[in-house]
């Protein structure tokens, strides 16, 4: 069976966005005019189409990355419409990592919001090109030259407008297409019905002139073509614009920005010619790499049919009538149902039952997938996300993909005894889908706790138990993810030595304990050992020692984060030495290394935006002061202040409530993980005394 669809007509691209700047409605109108759906599908009425869990239609939030295929003009569109949410971000992440293109949406109002710098930063991390698309143009207070300053100012962009909006807010009523020098402009509800007219309106001329200069200006920093007529002042054909427009969006140095509001149905089919004529096709990016299990060398993945296959699974999720599908990425080569492929991450051969091509939750049996096709499969046993996908005579190794840490833990357990088997098993279930829920179970206090990116997160996961599983629960209070780190270099020894009649136990090391050089590097271990002074068969149990010590600390049982373990010395026994007794040796050495290198307590800061009628502000200021948070900017947006402030999460708790209470309800606020820092000292001592007195009880 060949390939139906031309490489060079496909566009692999992610819609990204701040929580409420209008995704799913934008992805829903794309269906609809595309003619995938023939009803425009609702995010208030609970009826879109990408929308399709209830937690996410009951909520009006997306929560899990819907993919779904559409055809525009020639081009063949695989759209994933990703949650704003932060504690959903993981989504976003791994959809940046195997997509060729995005359209980041931004709110006319609410313009460059905190997750919007940093969806734009997990996308500037993998080079995905990127238009700009300003929805709700016709919202009361929205400003597109605004959201263009914000787009230069807070994310840097090499930006600029290829259309303007025709008629403010209300008056909303068409598109100033300042490359091709016309006006559309819409006659009905749908937004079916468009007259185009040349040139642009006499009241706009002046205004639509300067911004056509200001584009031809910033695209001449990305190409020297258009910068050698701009200069010299010569005439610039549209023909030329685009395909200077197209280079510099690949290259990532060039951004257009368009306008329109999806919900009142203008400006999405110019948001769809955008789609097909600036974002890249695979053949337009330059090949992946990937390394060579056995030996470590680079290779550069070519985006063919014929090559050997190379695919990368980016989501797991469950499916109540086909069992698990994970969510692949073929790179190159090609994907066959019935067939065995090899997971290089794993070393395991598995067998590909079925192929399925996504709508949201609806799928469509096909016989093979092919270079730059993302894809469903049924069968794998033991892939989990990020795993590579390849024939096993030729093995590949992509790079894998990182997730944020888990900032929120809480204490779960079933309400009856026939549930306690099941939730095992749904836990299980749910943290392979998502790699930001984590599952632990504390030995001392014999709790099992969940851990998560956030409240909502851990919401989502006790309901979806209910729901998908059957599974009734009952969690405790949110306990804050605390970690542990070190504050100077110590030299310390690990001894453990047990002579009681028989063969003994010896095991004897020397390590250097001290902090990582940058913030985020984890726990690293380095055997600097010469001459043999332990034998290399016992380094992996030292190494091992380290980590499993590592998890939970000295302090209050919290893991611990940023530190580098050099092993430097020891000696062993011929007779008495095992693997064991240097596990023991270095669990040892460790606890001692945290105590003499000064460990403290770090706890997790957010980045809290509170967008609050200027009435309220002082109000609300004194209350964050009051909760240690520091206040970064405090920005006029239209008719509000958006105050900025980093706080740290033990303190923001229930935090709607009381703003809700402050600002008489009008107020709103968005926060995400941003850094740790150091917990008060005074504070510090509460907690360790808290989990001692836990202990004792």
């Amino acid at each position: 069976m060949a390939r139906q669809i031309p490489l060079d007509k496909l566009r692999n691209i992610g819609i990204i966005a701040h929580i409420d700047a209008g995704k799913t409605t934008t992805t829903e109108r794309i269906l609809f005019y595309t003619g995938k759906t023939y009803k425009i599908g609702e995010v208030h009425d609970g009826n879109a189409v990408m929308d399709w869990m209830p937690q996410e239609q009951e909520r009006g939030i997306t929560i899990t990355a819907a993919a779904t295929t559409c055809r525009w003009k020639d081009c063949f569109i695989n759209i994933i419409d990703t949650p704003g949410h932060v504690d959903f971000t993981v989504e976003v992440e791994r959809s940046l990592k195997v997509l060729d293109g995005a359209v980041v949406v931004f709110c006319g109002v609410g313009g460059v919001e905190p997750q919007s710098e940093t969806v734009w930063r997990q996308a500037e991390r993998y080079h995905v090109p990127r238009i700009a698309y300003i929805n709700k143009m016709d919202r009361t207070g929205s400003s597109m030259r605004e959201v263009i300053k914000q787009i230069h100012d807070k994310l840097g962009a090499n930006a600029a407008a290829i259309q303007f909006n025709y008629g403010q807010e209300e008056n909303f009523k068409g598109i100033l297409d300042l490359i091709e020098k016309k006006t559309v402009i819409y006659k009905d509800d749908l937004g079916k019905e468009q007259e185009v007219v040349p040139g642009w309106p006499d009241e706009l001329k002046a205004e639509a002139e300067r911004l056509r200069s200001e584009m031809l200006e910033r695209l001449s920093e990305a190409d020297d073509g258009i910068m050698e007529k701009y200069l010299g002042g010569q005439e610039i054909g549209a023909e030329e614009i685009k395909k200077a427009v197209r280079k510099g969006v690949i290259e990532n140095k060039f951004v257009p920005v368009l306008c329109g509001t999806s919900f009142k149905n203008k400006g999405v089919q110019l948001l769809l010619n955008a789609v097909c004529d600036y974002l890249p096709s695979p053949l337009d990016l330059p090949p992946i790499k990937g390394t060579k299990p056995d030996s470590g060398d680079f290779e550069e993945i070519k985006t063919e049919d014929d090559a050997p296959l190379t695919a990368l699974c980016f989501k797991i999720a469950t499916d109540p009538f086909v069992g698990k599908l994970n969510y692949t990425r073929v790179y190159a080569g090609t994907l066959t149902s019935g067939t065995y492929i090899y997971n290089a991450a794993r070393r395991v051969k598995e067998r590909v039952t079925k192929l399925l091509k996504m709508h949201s939750n609806r799928q469509e049996i096909i016989e093979a997938a092919y270079a730059g096709d993302i894809v469903a499969v049924v069968g794998l046993k033991d892939t989990k996300t990020g795993d590579t996908l390849c024939n096993e005579n030729n093995q590949i190794l992509l790079e894998a993909m990182k997730f944020p840490e888990p900032v929120l833990s809480q204490s779960i357990e079933p309400k009856t005894k026939s549930d306690q088997e099941r939730l095992g098993m749904s836990l299980h279930k749910l943290s392979e889908e998502d790699p930001t829920f984590r599952i632990t179970y504390n030995q001392e206090t014999g709790q099992t706790l969940m851990s998560g990116m956030g409240q909502l997160h851990l919401e989502i996961i006790t309901d979806r138990l209910l729901r998908e599983f059957n599974v009734d629960v009952q969690v405790g209070v949110p306990q804050v993810a605390y970690r542990e780190t070190v504050r100077q270099k110590a030299n310390v020894t690990g001894k453990f030595i047990q002579q009681s009649g028989g063969r003994g136990q010896y095991g004897h090391v020397v390590i250097d304990v001290e902090p990582q050089e940058a913030p985020g590097l984890g726990v690293t271990f380095e055997n600097k050992i010469k001459g043999g002074a332990i034998p290399q068969e016992y380094i992996p149990a030292v190494k091992q020692g380290i980590f499993e010590t590592a998890k939970s600390g000295i302090l209050a049982g919290y893991p611990v984060t940023d530190i580098k373990v050099t092993l430097v010395d020891g000696s062993y026994h011929d007779v008495d030495s095992s693997e064991m007794s240097f596990k023991m040796a270095a669990s040892i050495g460790l606890k001692e290394g945290l105590a003499k290198a000064k460990s403290f307590l770090l706890e997790p800061i957010m980045d809290l935006e509170a967008t609050t009628p200027e009435e309220f502000m002082g109000a609300v200021i004194g209350d964050l002061s009051s909760r240690r948070a520091k206040i970064i900017s405090i920005t006029p947006r239209s008719n509000v202040r958006a105050i900025r402030a980093h706080v740290p999460l033990s303190e923001v708790f229930n935090y709607a409530t009381v703003l809700r209470s402050l600002t008489q309800g009008r107020a709103s606020y968005t926060m995400e993980p941003s850094f740790y820092a150091e917990v008060p000292s005074h504070i510090s001592e509460k907690i360790v005394a808290g989990i001692s007195s836990r202990k004792g009880a």
